[in-house]
């Protein structure tokens, strides 16, 4: 069995018995960004994936993440540290593996978030010029940069209270919209609301391949509900119970809401009315529009970006809290493991990803680069990499721990058989992106075509280096890395 290093009151420990299992949840779901997946990337996923098959295609999803779901919240019963997939790895496949993920989750998360930064920016430069605050977009980024460094340099339950706020307003405008287009019937003179879902004529229309990457991205996040077990109360029933309710909460969202999407305009239609637009991701507002009205559509739009701050503000938490694991167990300097004396937030590592955002952010805009077309689609990407290669050493991880701790309680479901079949696709998936980087993210036939995804392996390289380096100098600190803290 995994070791617990019961730390008796350091000064140094994140905060104890802070967050409950809805704080949690929304922490976790803020990074998933419900609002932009429905009005950014949902469009998209309409006119470049499969088009009315996109529900069917997030059911499948779902299944697929509750497979992966089942080892992860098995093993969390027995592996409570704050590096998450780190100490995974570390526990089930040795140290060095645990290095490795260790940085590969620091490229992954500041890569989501750099990315992030140039999407809230673009599209806060929309939303509000509209209302003639016109400001340039790198303002808008740099905002949301120094609030996100404040809150995160703060206790994790502000946060966590922000959070909670913000979602449940995405949540409520996108339903606010789903039941106006449910009371209306849908579109009349277009079958209304007799959208088959289980339609596999149009679930393998078109590309099935990019439509999974779009569905892929609306749950990234929601595996991050064990970074917070050092902070949750009671994290052996917290931790799994937020996990699963994370997962169904997102997949249920987006199943139903993307199917009213479909009857919005009728399924026949959805194709031609979604790319006749002029930007594709104004269709969320036009069903808003067309089916409620008012003031609907321009709240939908602040709220956009509020759900973008709401997803920055997720994965800062998650960067500062991997560079504090990975300071504290050695494999960084030992100052990031180092927690506020009086917040007892990992405010070193929040520090330095503020740091990290405006760096990059100031990089952009000097020269003059796109937000979104560049600094989001490039960077951002980078992210769903190397959050699908953690997945799927994760997924073998939990078959390792479990081979090696028979005593440990699971099933064989949760030891060996899901953990292998959703470490297998996330593994497919992983190697598709890597393949396929240039196209997906319009970078083909240069040299970002291949630098950008060769970021992860060499995040995963020098973590690998890392943990070598401290088993070679600090055997006893290396043969703890990952272990729990009680």
């Amino acid at each position: 069995m995994t070791e617990t290093i019961v730390t008796g009151g350091s000064p140094n420990e994140l905060r104890r018995n802070s967050l409950g299992l809805i704080a949690v949840t929304f922490m976790v779901i803020s990074a998933a960004a419900p609002l932009t997946g429905v009005a950014g990337a949902m469009p998209l996923a309409f006119l470049l994936g499969n088009g009315a098959g996109i529900p069917l295609t997030f059911v499948l999803m779902t299944l697929i993440m509750l497979a992966f779901a089942v080892g992860y919240v098995a093993m969390a019963r027995y592996v409570r540290n704050a590096g998450a997939f780190y100490a995974y790895a570390a526990r089930g496949l040795g140290g060095t593996w645990g290095g490795a993920v260790s940085f590969t989750a620091l490229v992954a998360y500041n890569a989501m978030q750099f990315g992030l930064v140039g999407l809230l920016g673009g599209i806060a430069a929309g939303v509000f010029g509209s209302f003639g605050l016109v400001l340039p977009w790198w303002v808008w980024s740099l905002i949301a940069v120094l609030l996100v460094g404040i809150l995160g340099y703060r206790q994790v339950d502000l946060s966590a209270k922000v959070m909670i706020v913000l979602v449940a307003l995405e949540y409520l405008v996108v339903f606010v919209v789903d039941f106006g287009i449910l009371g209306a019937g849908g579109a009349a003179d277009a079958g209304g609301l007799a959208v088959n879902i289980f339609d596999m004529d149009a679930f393998m229309s078109g590309s099935l391949t990019a439509a999974v990457l779009f569905c892929l991205g609306s749950f990234i996040g929601f595996e991050a509900t064990t970074i917070y077990a050092e902070e949750a109360r009671d994290p052996e029933r917290t931790i799994p119970r937020a996990t699963y309710l994370a997962v169904f909460m997102i997949g249920l969202f987006f199943v139903f809401t993307t199917w009213l999407m479909v009857a919005g305009v009728g399924a026949a239609n959805l194709i031609d009315t979604v790319g006749g637009l002029p930007d594709p991701t104004d269709y969320f507002f036009m069903l808003a529009d067309m089916y409620v009205g008012g003031p609907v559509p321009a709240i939908a739009g602040i709220l956009l970006v509020s759900s973008l701050f709401a997803a920055l503000s997720a994965f800062h938490n998650y960067i500062a809290r991997y560079s504090y694991v990975a300071g504290r167990d050695g494999l960084l300097p030992s100052a990031f493991g180092r927690t506020h004396d009086a917040h007892q937030s990992p405010h070193i590592g929040s520090v330095a990803q503020t740091i990290g955002a405006l760096i990059v952010l100031a990089i952009f805009a000097g020269l003059g680069l796109d937000p979104i077309q560049h600094m989001f689609t490039w960077i951002s990407q980078i992210g769903t990499l190397g959050v699908l290669g953690m997945m799927t050493v994760t997924s073998l991880a939990v078959i390792a721990y479990f081979s090696k701790n028979p005593e440990a309680k699971a099933g064989a479901l949760a030891r060996v058989i899901l953990p292998a079949i959703s470490g297998l696709i996330m593994a497919a998936l992983f190697v598709y992106i890597f393949l396929n980087f240039g196209d997906l993210t319009g970078t083909t036939g240069g040299s970002l075509g291949w630098i950008l995804p060769s970021l992860i392996p060499l995040g995963a390289i020098i973590g690998f280096l890392a943990a070598a380096r401290l088993r070679a100098s600090d055997p006893g600190a290396y043969e703890q890395l990952g272990s729990n803290r009680d």
